[in-house]
């Protein structure tokens, strides 16, 4: 065979794995651009449903008439454009974890299709969740709290000005008849500037869609790491080594996706650890599995794992002192 032959029969394969990924592409392609279409045609209602909790908490807040605003011709447009394109994504996700299957899955032996096919599935799953967990209790949160909070100065100048009865002072002694407590501590400095809340759209659903993504992604931490370990890429033993590291990681995580309030950090702190610790139970599980097969199959005794180190049975001393015996022998 010649030079140019053995060139041909060698570039077959790569032409023919190339002409399958172009495939595989204009499918998961076709597949976001047409839910992109369908999100934007429900563009106004998915709108009314991301903005659901900050109209909700306007409303707690004594607005009976909760108003968005947009301040450019183009605003709202585009709006719906980051809306549609978000949602096309997610609804679009399926299809292209599909297509990503049918592209890598003829390269895989049958137990990895079967270790593999469970984190296609699992992972929308998690992002769902993910997504309604930031947007049914999170998001709420953190509007009450920024909301909230505006209103704040205002109830404390009230209380400086002796407008309003401070929390408690009817309980004293001598108190009789107080004053009466406004209905908002608005009414209370109707005397000074008025501070009013007039959101803009982009920017309100700006939050939304940062916590809805974050929490999305996080959620997607168990099925990330028991896939290293699967692959071996990662160990239970190894996950608890770096424990607080971990820590410090989601930490930094949580201050820089979640809006600068407390509340919000500490719930997407506790959620990602808790999410990271069953991770590690998962990885362990996975290890189970593979020390059983390789006792089924004579590689390990009973008593005896895949992932044993050597830390486990010598410490640093014990491994120093054989490292100098091998230095002693003679050669």
């Amino acid at each position: 065979m010649s030079a140019d032959d053995e060139m041909a029969a060698s570039s077959a394969p790569l032409i023919e794995h190339l002409a399958e990924l172009r495939t595989r592409l204009i499918y998961s392609v076709s597949a976001f651009l047409v839910m992109m279409i369908v999100c934007f045609t429900f563009g106004s209602a998915l709108l009314d449903f991301l903005l659901s909790p900050i109209e909700q908490t306007m409303r707690n807040l004594g607005n009976p008439n909760p108003v968005m605003q947009y301040t450019a011709p183009q605003e709202y447009f585009f709006t719906l454009i980051r809306i549609s394109v978000v949602g096309g994504l997610t609804l679009a996700f399926p299809v292209i974890a599909y297509q990503l299957w049918r592209f890598v899955a003829p390269g895989l032996y049958r137990k990895e299709k079967n270790a593999f096919l469970p984190f296609i599935i699992s992972s929308p799953v998690l992002f769902v969740l993910g997504a309604a967990f930031a947007h049914y209790v999170v998001v709420p949160l953190a509007m009450r709290f920024f909301l909230g909070f505006a209103d704040l100065p205002s109830f404390v100048a009230a209380i400086m000005a002796d407008t309003v009865t401070p929390p408690g002072a009817l309980l004293l002694p001598g108190a009789g008849e107080g004053l009466a407590l406004p209905q908002t501590a608005q009414e209370a400095a109707s005397n000074g500037v008025s501070i009013v809340f007039n959101g803009k759209v982009n920017e309100t659903l700006d939050i939304t869609l940062k916590m809805i993504v974050a929490f999305g992604l996080c959620f997607q931490l168990p099925v990330l790491l028991t896939l290293m370990g699967t692959a071996g890429l990662a160990s239970s033993r190894g996950l608890r080594r770096v424990r607080k590291f971990a820590v410090v990681g989601i930490l930094v995580v949580a201050a820089l996706v979640t809006p600068p309030d407390v509340t919000t950090q500490l719930i997407l702190f506790v959620v990602v650890y808790g999410l990271y610790e069953i991770s590690i139970h998962l990885v362990a599980a996975v290890e189970r599995n593979k020390d059983k097969q390789a006792r089924k199959e004579g590689v390990i005794g009973e008593g005896e794992s895949l992932f044993d180190e050597l830390d486990d049975d010598f410490d640093e001393d014990d491994v120093g002192d054989v490292a100098a015996d091998d230095e002693s022998k003679p050669s």
